[in-house]
């Protein structure tokens, strides 16, 4: 029932034009973030943890930015609930297409891995339209049945599939006769026993090995996508690889090399990753001889 009330909910506002979405954006962001003070201080001492160099009122001004784009990314995820390919494309942009063009034509299955950059959501979707592999995001079920099954919807109604992320490598197998492209968003927080451990943003960060393991047991060519947001509702992934042949590269050179690259990244536009999460929730564990 609360899956039929949300979808009437959201419906008619995923139906409006981007400018309109993003004038409710702004509404929101005084409501959430003025009102309710949404994560205020998750937002703001990661951003210090982050940016130890910069001044008080540079970490103003990257949060203020980033409470617009966060109110932008919630309105403008709503819009995959009925967005068309045709629209898609004057919101996402995609550069090096030809390196997915070539495994496809292959017929060789890729990974993508990329962070909580720009608005991923609207990325999934507008790579639905290409036609080269098609697109399985690995996901987290959610415990609210209705929500997950709107998620869902929202993911898989232009054709992309959806991978629970504790049957990833099964699927996978399922999934072997076909050109597929599995996508990791690795910047989430693991637990702090089964990371890989490196500096990333100043601190000392567990990062997930599931892009490197699973780019290892099947050797698909690894390929990291740079997000970028040039303007409000407009959106860059620039595809670059990583590793041809992964099952050749050493332990942690893959984790190591799209961790950089997310990193470079959030240096380049901070304001666009997502600083709500508690990415550093976590203490590495001692190791007792």
């Amino acid at each position: 029932m609360l899956y039929y009330v949300l979808y009437i909910l959201l419906y008619p506002i995923s139906i409006l034009p981007f400018w309109a979405l993003h004038g409710i954006s702004d509404i929101l962001r005084w409501i959430l973030f003025g009102v309710f003070g949404y994560r205020r201080e998750v937002v703001g001492q990661n951003l210090k943890n982050s940016f130890p160099d910069k001044s008080s009122e540079e970490i103003r001004i990257i949060h203020r930015k980033f409470e617009k784009h966060f109110c932008d990314l919630i309105l403008e995820t709503i819009s995959t609930l009925s967005i068309s390919p045709r629209r898609l494309d004057r919101h996402v942009t995609f550069k090096n297409k030809e390196l997915f063009e070539k495994y496809f034509g292959e017929k060789q299955s890729i990974i993508l891995v990329l962070g909580h950059m720009g608005n991923w959501e609207l990325i999934g979707a507008a790579f639905a339209s290409m036609p080269v592999h098609k697109l399985n995001v690995i996901y987290r079920p959610l415990k609210s049945k209705a929500f997950n099954r709107l998620i869902r919807h929202m993911r898989m109604r232009l054709g992309n599939g959806l991978y629970p992320m504790k049957e990833t490598a099964r699927c996978m197998i399922a999934d072997r006769k076909e050109i597929t492209a599995t996508a990791f968003i690795a910047d989430q927080a693991p637990s702090p026993e089964n990371a890989y451990w490196m500096e990333f943003l100043n601190q000392d960060t567990p990062v997930f090995l599931g892009t490197e393991r699973l780019g290892r047991k099947f050797n698909y060519p690894i390929i990291y996508m740079s997000v970028t947001k040039p303007a409000r509702g407009r959106y860059i992934a620039e595809a670059q690889l990583l590793a041809d042949k992964p099952a050749e590269t050493q332990e942690s050179q893959i984790t190591e090399l799209h961790t950089r690259r997310l990193e470079q990244d959030i240096l380049r536009q901070p304001e666009i990753w997502l600083w709500t999460h508690r990415r550093w929730k976590h203490k590495r564990p001692i190791v007792h001889n």
